[in-house]
């Protein structure tokens, strides 16, 4: 079975721990998003339209990063093609755990993709 590919529901912003607090007023003051369910301090979700975004604050990095959830119908095919193209997977980025079937790979641009098999 060939792959497909979707966007998934969940985009991740990746924000340094002095930067948190004012991104999170933004969405939830200036443009009034919905504030859903987050992780105490370090998670805060907003509807995003059809999407989730989730700001998570991040002690490692130094300036914002975006990340996007890629949903397939089959990792291990997904795996393959991804490689084959030379996307580099870079799995030691966040850790999934071992039941989870998916991984990260970088775009060429180096934003990061959760290939997810839902």
């Amino acid at each position: 079975m060939d792959a497909q590919f979707n966007g998934g529901p969940n985009i991740a912003m990746k924000v340094p721990p002095h930067q948190h607090e004012a991104t999170v007023a933004f969405y939830r003051d200036t443009l009034k998003l919905k504030e859903l369910h987050g992780n105490g301090d370090k998670t805060v979700g907003f509807q995003f339209g059809a999407n989730r975004l989730w700001i998570d604050k991040v002690d490692t990095v130094s300036q914002a990063e975006l990340w996007l959830q890629v949903v397939t119908n089959n990792t291990s095919d997904a795996s393959t093609r991804l490689k084959e193209a030379g996307a580099p997977r870079c799995d030691e980025i966040e850790p999934l755990g071992e039941s989870f079937d998916g991984f990260w790979i970088s775009n060429p641009a180096g934003v990061i993709h959760l290939i997810d098999g839902q």
